[in-house]
């Protein structure tokens, strides 16, 4: 298994962004790129022909941090890669995209649609949250190419940032995306 340096859709959709993310555009593209790496890996035969759905994925699914200036931001990530999806005549793939943002962070197995990519996403997510701790089934060494292939630049110390600041402002609340 081989890294992917580079995903031309993920790039081409994600430069559409650039402002929203100013200064945090490389350690939010390096983190899609690592989720991208992890999930195709994770796909295994579903890989080649799932390519783009999980660099769409990829690009929005924490986006809504960014453009919607909040840490409860699925619902935004998941509104923005709608229209990319209906804007690119890719209306048919809207349910699993949304899935694949909406459940990212559930904490158990996504099971309500097995064929779809959303149980491999929220597993490549998980794998970059914990800086590579978890692996699921992917060997060492790939998961530490991927990581040193697309620096952390500072992703995993702005999330806790915002964490400690939504904690203040929403101490019962303070992590919305998370879901059983």
């Amino acid at each position: 298994m081989n890294v992917l340096n580079e995903c031309a859709l993920l790039d081409e959709v994600l430069e559409e962004y650039r402002q929203p993310l100013g200064p945090d555009y490389n350690a939010y593209r390096n983190h899609c790129m690592r989720v991208f790496n992890f999930c195709l890996a994770l796909a295994g035969d579903k890989a080649v022909a799932a390519e783009n759905k999980i660099a769409i994925a990829a690009v929005f699914h924490d986006l809504g941090i960014w453009t919607e200036k909040t840490f409860d931001y699925l619902p935004f990530s998941q509104l923005l890669a709608q229209r990319y999806l209906e804007k690119n005549f890719k209306a048919s793939w809207c349910k699993e995209i949304d899935a694949m943002i909406g459940e990212h962070h559930k904490l158990t197995r996504y099971r309500a649609n097995p064929q779809w990519l959303v149980e491999v996403f929220r597993k490549a997510d998980r794998i970059d949250l914990s800086g590579g701790l978890l692996r699921y089934r992917l060997k060492d060494d790939f998961v530490s190419d991927v990581l040193d292939a697309f620096p952390n630049a500072g992703f995993h110390a702005l999330l806790a940032q915002l964490m400690l600041k939504r904690l203040k402002s929403h101490p019962l609340s303070p992590l919305p995306m998370v879901k059983w």
